[in-house]
């Protein structure tokens, strides 16, 4: 089943939890109220088009054809044309406009191909679908992983395309929520008998375009501890409970701020 079928029902997500625990009111403005965002960041939109271009590339290997770094520009200039071109309520960040993200995804993607290590994995499947269920949980888990590959060992490699304004850090990848989500949907989807590897493919947007690999694994420790936050999460939900969290690094640029603002200003829910 597409993700996008999936998506049609009940269900939680990496997202959704992510934006639950990060302010309780992003959540309910964007996932209960529906409200329409009052903007796209241009970096989300961004992260879009360079998906679409590393998806496409993936998907000419497994047929056995090899992407030349000129075909790379081109495909990513398609993608950012249609993701992109004519939308108004895009909002850029200070010194960047349609055409400078142009050039700087093309100059990110240079480094991503030049730098991309050469391997003998064999692509199993890219964005793959899944929805699974937790015990206890009414509402499955859905999403899409990016690339699952297979090493000569039989090891199952699961691979996030990320696009990022910096480094992570040991720790970030180490505790990444999403990730762990992936280990458990890859277990619960026909490789709980496998040893999966978890890395992030992540295209840097400094001033000089890096891109960095980052390898990480769960323990059933780190399994557990998803679980029980999923739990609260749902409990959270389910009673209503939304805390809004304007200490949070992503409140000045909400794309609801302005309806948060006047929930605040008439008083909450009171």
């Amino acid at each position: 089943m597409e993700l996008s079928e999936l998506r049609q029902k009940p269900h939680l997500s990496a997202s959704s939890l992510g934006d639950y625990m990060e302010c309780g009111m992003l959540y309910r403005f964007s996932r209960v109220d529906r409200l329409p965002m009052e903007f796209v960041a241009d970096s989300l939109v961004f992260g879009t088009a360079i998906h679409k271009t590393l998806e496409d590339f993936y998907r000419e290997k497994l047929t056995g054809n090899k992407l030349t770094l000129k075909d790379i520009h081109r495909v990513f200039e398609k993608h950012w044309h249609e993701t992109a071109e004519g939308r108004d309520e895009i909002r850029y960040a200070e010194g960047k406009d349609f055409k400078t993200l142009l050039m700087q995804g093309t100059d990110m993607l240079s480094v991503w191909y030049q730098r991309l290590p050469e391997d003998a994995f064999r692509i199993i499947g890219i964005e793959n679908a899944f929805s699974f269920t937790l015990p206890g949980l009414p509402i499955p888990l859905v999403g899409a992983m990016d690339l699952i590959e297979e090493d000569d060992s039989g090891t199952i490699v699961i691979t996030d395309f990320k696009t990022s304004g910096r480094s992570y850090s040991a720790d970030e990848i180490d505790r990444n929520l999403q990730m762990t989500i992936y280990q458990c949907a890859a277990k619960a989807n026909g490789f709980s008998n496998r040893e999966i590897i978890l890395r992030f493919d992540c295209l840097i947007k400094t001033l000089k375009p890096k891109f960095e690999q980052y390898y990480t694994v769960r323990t059933e420790v780190d399994e557990a501890r998803l679980i029980k936050k999923i739990h609260s999460v749902w409990h959270g939900i389910s009673a209503g409970v939304f805390i809004p969290n304007d200490q949070s690094f992503r409140h000045k640029n909400c794309p609801y701020r302005n309806v948060c603002d006047a929930w605040f200003l008439n008083g909450g829910d009171e």
